[in-house]
């Protein structure tokens, strides 16, 4: 394991001497520096991972050398070592961005501790930006897949409204649709982004733990408060709190929550203090809230203060165009996940999935590419391993129950096209000659016949 290397810069040989014995001693590789020119050349060269600087160099003042490591490198860790009493110095640094500093003659035990925590911070950042950074990269408006019109035109409004000034915002749109995804895609996209995205299920939460997950509570505002907690409205400030599910939210707290979207403030439970919170509220619904406040089930006031920039996410069944990139797509996933090579789809497959309705939307498609990659044994899906209601489903008349029936140029006979409906049928419903009969609206004793007739009746398909 690599060792943490921390440069020391001091004119003092003394000083770098006994520094350098304590910090080999406590588990670091020391650098060292007696001026400025070679400080920053070894923060070039070494990129250390933190720096004790002397404020008093032969040949430049220390906080001109802290000011050139940040232009280097500005998340790098300094500490500034002083002499005792010299706060000027300190304070100066400090709003240099130096983590902190220390008095001359040092306290090694102190200054031990210093190290250590600030080593521990600048740990904790990297971690902290690695994964906002891979969010970010995940949930990018240019990796959401689609190309139908519908998604198009609702990515277009959304990267409008990222980068807009607007607090506020609601999705409109069946479960499945993809709601939270595309609230990630809103906060890394916008000025936000590097700050928290927390999120919440109103629906998932018993009545009695919305406010105080979402306000938070003050110490003895109920039986088990034995100390403050801060709520998501608090923790996201800065950020984005996604609101899954508003409708479902109890109607007495609809009104505390207007008060944060209209005033950005909110009380504690159990507080007399106003908290003040720069928070964007992203909320979703997969119910018609029109209907609920008519009902008065949802607060009118609350629908038209959430209703100012609304987003309708199309359903898959009308970005059908969609559902096989879709699948190329959790395909290339899944096969990354479980190790797999699965090509694709028969064309078969490719059919049925086509004309299905997707109740569900895109994650009952992920949850059936999912469930088709592990029971898949070849190299491409096919129409065998997917579900029953998916292999036997059937448009409803208006729906365009035969679009793949098209005249050749060149004509065909009639017996083909009856040969190749059966054949689907066979295939569809596994072998099943009942179920294949009923899709064809023929007897079981016609379909036997016209199996014999086209020689299926051996191979069942």
């Amino acid at each position: 394991m690599a060792l943490d290397r921390i440069l020391v810069v001091d004119d003092e040989d003394l000083i770098r001497w006994s520094l350098q014995q304590k910090l080999s001693t406590w588990g670091y590789r020391p650098l060292e520096a007696a001026n400025a020119e070679t400080a920053v050349a070894l923060v070039e060269s070494e990129s250390p991972d933190l720096v004790l600087l002397d404020v008093h160099l032969p040949d430049k003042n220390g906080l001109e050398v802290l000011k050139a490591i940040k232009e280097w490198n500005p998340r790098a860790a300094v500490i500034i070592m002083t002499a005792y009493g010299v706060l000027e110095d300190a304070v100066a640094a400090l709003r240099l961005g130096a983590y902190d500093f220390v008095s001359k003659p040092l306290n090694f035990e102190e200054l031990r501790a210093t190290i250590a925590n600030a080593l521990e911070t600048v740990k904790l950042r990297q971690e902290v930006r690695h994964f906002r950074d891979r969010d970010r990269r995940r949930f990018n408006f240019e990796n959401l897949v689609g190309e139908s019109e519908p998604i198009r035109n609702a990515v277009a409004l959304m990267k409008k409204v990222a980068a807009s000034p607007a607090t506020t915002i609601l999705f409109q749109g069946e479960s499945g649709t993809g709601k939270d995804l595309f609230a990630k895609a809103i906060h890394f996209y916008s000025s936000r982004a590097d700050r928290p995205f927390l999120a919440v299920n109103c629906a998932a939460l018993p009545e009695n733990l919305v406010e105080s997950e979402l306000f938070g509570y003050e110490r003895g505002a109920f039986t088990d408060a034995r100390q403050q907690k801060k709520g998501l409205l608090e923790l996201a400030d800065g950020g984005t709190l996604f609101l899954d599910e508003i409708g479902e939210m109890p109607l007495g707290l609809q009104a505390k929550l207007l008060r944060v979207l209209e005033e950005q403030s909110f009380k504690r439970v159990g507080g007399v203090q106003d908290v003040r919170v720069d928070v964007r509220i992203i909320a979703s619904s997969n119910r018609d809230l029109k209907r609920m406040v008519d009902e008065e089930k949802f607060r009118t006031d609350l629908y038209y203060r959430l209703n100012v920039m609304t987003i309708n996410l199309p359903p898959l069944r009308e970005r059908s165009d969609d559902v096989k990139l879709l699948c190329r797509h959790f395909v290339n996933e899944y096969n990354t996940r479980f190790g797999k090579n699965i090509a694709g789809l028969t064309p078969e497959a490719e059919r049925l999935l086509s004309h299905y309705h997707w109740p569900g939307n895109v994650r009952e498609l992920r949850n059936l590419i999912e469930r088709a990659m592990l029971l898949e044994e070849g190299t491409h899906i096919g129409a065998d391993v997917l579900p029953i209601d998916v292999a036997e489903f059937t448009p409803r008349e208006g729906d365009g129950s035969l679009p793949d029936i098209a005249l050749p140029e060149k004509g065909t006979s009639l017996e083909k096209v009856e040969e190749e409906l059966l054949r689907q049928a066979l295939s569809r419903t596994r072998g099943n000659q009942t179920r294949a009969a009923k899709l064809l609206n023929i007897s079981r004793d016609a379909l036997r016949y016209k199996m014999k007739k086209f020689q299926l009746q051996e191979a069942g398909h």
